[in-house]
């Protein structure tokens, strides 16, 4: 099962409560207040592991909790913080914000009840202002929701939510007036709230094509990588992402993304399950089936693929893009590259055989060469420290 996905609970501990206490002790009269401090609760902590490539851990446990904290003790013994509750997620995931079912809907004004109304209208009743409730089974749309976090860079950390602070005990209330105090504080409760996670595979190069062209293949035969590849079209379901060994100790990835067809920008297909996942890649390689066998002409698949991407987001026709014209063992590839290459006369054509693994080298350069100039780049480019960010309280 590859989820990429899901909406879940999380809450933080609560901070547990102060105690209120007196020291009773063999010839000690009188001896004062002595309730300790209880200790704060657990916060939730996303963390972006590279050896977590799926969000299905949240399929089987979508509700995550922290711990409480412990209620302080006599004798000023403080109560046990509650450990944090660390959660792997892949790197790539984005975190929204799901609205609360209790959130403050706006009512119009001028057909309200009671005194926040600008006039009353007597033709209707408090029965006919009927409050919207959100259905959870409905489909989400990121676009409308709020980002609070981007795990981008392996090892960053993002604390979901804030554990509660611990109470205090009965020994801070004591003063010269109040020797015996009896007041103490509770602990405040951890913060918790729906939240939606959506994983966008981060690589250096996304292989885009239509089902048959033979991406998982290619991605056999330049990487490590092991994707399903059988004659038939879907074969790749989920994305994989495969890593390229270059010469200096060099390292790519590349991403598999599972056929398009047309109409995929309004979710035909597989559409928008794994569009998401080309957003993050830097370099876009359209792999075309360049002898036809699946009775389409190369020209017109670059064409429309183009154009889908564009639909869905407008930046991908901006990005880096080669072409891959496979199946060049096949008849009648060698005249339509030919009649391609004439089309398109400044663009970047790398034909191969993924099933023979010819011309696979020139490519596997292509993309080392594409990758050391990106990540040179983002080397250069000051980064901000990575630090735990606070999500206001959702509950």
């Amino acid at each position: 099962m590859f989820v990429d996905h899901i909406r879940i609970f999380a809450k933080a501990g609560d901070g547990g409560d102060g105690c209120c206490s007196f020291r009773r002790e063999s010839f000690v009269p009188r001896g004062g207040p002595d309730g300790g401090d209880g200790g704060r609760g657990g916060s939730v902590i996303l963390r972006a592991e590279t050896h977590q490539d799926n969000l299905t851990p949240f399929f089987y446990e979508p509700i995550v909790k922290a711990k409480n904290g412990e209620r302080g003790q006599g004798r000023q013994c403080f109560g046990k913080a509650a450990p944090d509750k660390i959660v792997p997620v892949p790197v790539g995931t984005i975190v929204y914000r799901l609205p609360q079912d209790n959130d403050p809907k706006p009512i119009d004004q001028e057909v309200a009840h009671g005194d926040g109304a600008t006039y009353v209208d007597f033709t209707k009743t408090p029965d006919d202002e009927v409050v919207p409730v959100r259905d959870k089974k409905a489909p989400i749309d990121p676009d409308e929701l709020e980002i609070v976090a981007d795990l981008t860079q392996p090892g960053q950390e993002f604390v979901l939510c804030q554990g509660g602070k611990g109470g205090i005990g009965n020994v801070h209330f004591k003063s010269s007036r109040n020797q015996a105090p009896t007041r103490y504080t509770e602990g405040t409760p951890g913060e918790e709230g729906y939240f939606y996670f959506e994983l966008r595979k981060i690589a250096d190069a996304g292989l885009v094509g239509y089902p048959n062209a033979g991406k998982s293949t290619l991605l056999g035969k330049i990487s490590a990588a092991h994707p399903k590849v059988a004659p038939y079209p879907f074969t790749t379901l989920t994305p994989h992402v495969g890593v390229v060994e270059l010469p200096g100790y060099q390292r790519a990835t590349v991403a598999d993304i599972p056929g398009l067809i047309e109409g995929a920008h309004a979710n035909v297909g597989l559409g928008h399950d794994f569009l998401r996942h080309i957003v993050r890649c830097k370099l876009l390689v359209f792999v075309l089936d360049m002898a036809g066998s699946e009775g389409r002409e190369p020209l017109e698949d670059l064409q429309k693929l183009r154009k889908e991407l564009d639909l869905y987001d407008p930046k991908l026709s901006e990005r880096p893009w080669i072409v891959v014209a496979n199946k060049m063992d096949m008849p009648e590839a060698a005249e339509k590259l030919e009649h391609f290459k004439g089309r398109y006369r400044k663009l970047e054509v790398f034909p191969i055989s993924a099933a023979s693994g010819e011309g696979i080298e020139p490519l596997k350069k292509r993309i080392g060469e594409f990758a050391v100039v990106e990540n040179a780049a983002a080397q250069a480019q000051p980064q901000a420290p990575v630090a735990e960010e606070r999500v206001e309280s959702a509950g």
